[in-house]
Formats: C-alpha cells, structure tokens, sequence
C-alpha cells in the first residue's frame, strides 16, 4: 500500500510541488502494477522506486519549451531514474496520471474538510446545550413572532451541519475514482487489471467507464457541494449580523482587546467575521457555474476544463476550509446577551404571545374570526406605542375577560409553553 502524502493545511494540498508528488505517485503504483502482472520487471520497479524524483523549476523550464506539463514532468523524472524511465508512462495518456492523482487530492481535502466540519459540529452542539432554555424572540419576515430559545435556533443550525457531513462523506466515496484507461478509455494498450490494482494501492475505486478523462459530473458535484456547505455558513453568519444590529444586540462577535472597529468612529464594533464569510460565500458559489460548465466537453475530451479547475478546485477547498476554520472560531467565541433577548421578546408587553391569547378563547367556545379581531385590535393598538402593553389591553378588555379567567390570561403569557416539545427536537440530533 503506497503511504498517501498527508499535509495540515488545505493550501499546501495544492502547490504545484504536491500536486508532482501526486502525479509521480500514481505513476509509481501504476508500475509496480504492471510488474505484479508480468509486463515489465520487478528489479526495474525497485529501481524506478529507488531512483524516481523530480525538481519543480527544472520541470517548469523544459515545460516552457515543450509547452506539455505531463511530458515535462516526465522528461525530468526520467533524467533522474535513467534507463528504466522507458517502463513509466507504458501504455498511459497524460490524463490517465492528471485525473488520478486530481483525485488524491479532492480525497485529501475532503478529509481536512470533514476534520473541520466535525469541530464545528462539536462548536454549535456545546452552545446549543448552553442555551436550551435562553428564551428570544422568533421573527418572520424580520418581524417578531413567538418566543424560541437561542439553543433551539442553534439546533437547526447543528441539524444543517449534520447534513453537511453526511454529504462531505458520500462525497468522498463519489470523487474516490481513478482511470488508468488510456487513450479515450478503451483500455487499448493497458490491461484493465493494471487500473484495478493501481488503484487499489492508491485507495481509489475504478472508474465505470471513463473516456480519457474521468466525467467532470463527479467534479462538478464536489464544487456544488462546497457552495451549499458555504451557503450554509453565509446562512448563521447573517443571522449572526442581523442579530449583532444595534437595535437588536442579542448576539455579538467576540471583540479583541487592542482590536479597532472604525477609522472614524471609536465606539464601532462590526461583524467583520460573519460579513467575510457571507463575501466569500459568494465566490464558492461562483465557482460551482464554472464547474457545472466543464461537464460538456467535447466527444471523448478536451482540456477547456483544465484551466477553470487550475482555479476553481484550489480555491473552493482553500475558502471552504478558512470558512469552516473561521465559523467554528466565530461559534465558540460567540457573546451571547439573554438579557437583550428577554427585552425585546417583551417589549409592547408581550404582543407575541397573540396566538396563545387567540387558542385559549377558541378553546373556550368563541370563534375564531370573532376572537382573531378582537387579539389583533389589542395587538395593534399596543404595537409600536411607547408605552403600549398588550398583556394589560387583553387584562381590560370585557370580552376576553368574560372568556378567561385572571389566571388563565396569565398562562398566555408564559414562554415555558414553548419548550414543551423542545426535546423532541433535542433528541433526535442526541443533544
């Protein structure tokens, strides 16, 4: 089993010296394959294993005269190994070796990835038990609606991310795949059983049936998967924004000592974090198009998706994995303020508990457009007044009274209701 060159961070998975150690890689397991089979010496695999190696400027300089990535790095590799160099390559084209070893390292980047989704996972699981009972304003369409804990708006958010997960490792097995198939996949000058156990060592499944390329579709759904992975993290950092505005201050980014939030105004502490992430969110998603792009190639190949995926792949793994970094910091270090969120699910005394007020009188026998416009005209005329107090309009008023009893008006207006089935919820994500 040949060892898979592992590296702690996402960019260093994708310089151009990993990505020939990469190459040099699936070259080396294609050789001893060809051995195992017969087809070319033992003694000159031990020797190609002992001998191979390759320099990264003198790669680029014979490139820049042949004008072919793959026949450079060949030619240096071969200055390096010698006569035996005439057993590398047998019966191979270029993407054979290209899309190969692309996918060591769509698989190595998806193993930082999940690494990193897990620890934000563990980040938004530990405040979600924090917070189980912090009780806040749910709003729709911005405006407010009914009480919810901030723990339980996190547990959709730790919901999410399990999903994300689960993708993330369908997805491995998904881009898992190698092809060494030759000229437009019809295994003419290689023996199928050479791709089987090259890739076996190289952790990889066969391709079903590639053309000279493996199908971008795979690559395609790696990018797309990034962007609704990102999309996910623009969804908590905008809410984290609109939850640090002001006028709401619920929640806030932790502010460093020494750190400065305006070049004009002392006072200001902006959510740079969340903004960053909603900004790079954006450029994921873009590249998902590009990828989606490449999918239609020409007959059996082209190489019109090889320089989008010099860029997309880089840099979707490269964002994906700060951003990942970044939320799970962001999480962890997040200033949450229950006293702001107790303020503003009662502020004009308690309007959002319209729909308890509402159940009860129905329960009591009243109907329900009777009992509709009679809460809303409370509702309304407490809204927005500043001293208006819906809990005392719904106590004065003679119809209601007449319904429900001074204890039972009260009951309406307690926000234990609405944990009632909270660990419904809590369970199933086994919080």
């Amino acid at each position: 089993m040949i060892e898979r060159y592992t590296l702690p961070e996402m960019g260093e998975l994708w310089t151009d010296n990993t990505k020939l150690k990469t190459w040099l890689q699936v070259e080396i397991a294609v050789c001893e394959a060809q051995a195992e089979l017969g087809y070319i010496p033992a003694l000159a695999v031990a020797e190609i294993k002992a001998k191979a190696n390759f320099d990264l400027k003198r790669v680029l300089e014979i490139e820049a005269e042949v004008r072919h990535d793959m026949i450079a790095f060949l030619t240096n590799v071969n200055e390096y190994v010698g006569d035996v160099g005439r057993y590398i390559h047998l019966g191979l084209t270029s993407s054979d070796v290209l899309d190969t070893a692309l996918a060591l390292q769509m698989v190595g980047s998806l193993d930082l990835l999940l690494s990193c989704v897990e620890e934000l996972e563990q980040a938004i699981r530990y405040q979600a038990q924090q917070h189980r009972e912090t009780f806040m304003v749910g709003r729709s369409h911005g405006i407010h609606a009914e009480p919810m804990t901030f723990g339980f708006k996190l547990a959709g958010w730790l919901a999410e991310v399990c999903r994300h997960r689960q993708r993330l490792v369908q997805l491995r097995q998904n881009i898992s795949v190698g092809k060494i198939s030759g000229a437009v996949g019809t295994y003419a000058n290689i023996d199928p059983r050479v791709e089987a156990i090259a890739c076996q060592k190289l952790e990889l499944e066969p391709d079903t049936a590639s053309t000279q390329v493996i199908s971008r579709d795979r690559h395609a759904e790696y990018v797309q998967t990034l962007a609704l992975l990102t999309a996910s993290i623009e969804r908590f950092a905008v809410e984290i924004r609109n939850l640090q505005r002001t006028d709401v201050l619920e929640v806030e980014e932790y502010f460093s000592q020494g750190q400065k939030g305006s070049s004009a105004m002392p006072h200001k502490r902006n959510p740079i974090r969340s903004e960053r992430l909603t900004g790079m969110a954006r450029i994921v998603r873009g590249h998902a198009i590009a990828a989606l792009e490449n999918v239609a190639l020409w007959h059996e190949r082209d190489i019109s998706h090889s320089s989008v995926e010099r860029v997309v792949l880089p840099d979707a793994c490269i964002l994906t994995h700060f951003m990942l970094k970044e939320t799970t910091e962001l999480v962890k270090k997040l200033l949450i303020y229950p006293e702001n969120m107790k303020r503003n699910m009662n502020v004009y005394g308690g309007v959002i508990f319209s729909q308890r007020v509402l159940l009860a009188l129905v329960e009591k026998g009243m109907m329900r457009e009777d009992a509709y416009t009679i809460v809303q005209s409370s509702a309304h005329q407490a809204w927005n007044q500043p001293n208006g107090n819906f809990q005392d309009l719904i106590s004065q008023n003679e119809q209601i009274k007449s319904h429900l009893s001074e204890a039972e008006i009260t009951a309406c207006f307690d926000p234990k209701h609405h944990l009632k089935h909270l660990d419904d919820v809590y369970q199933r994500l086994g919080i």
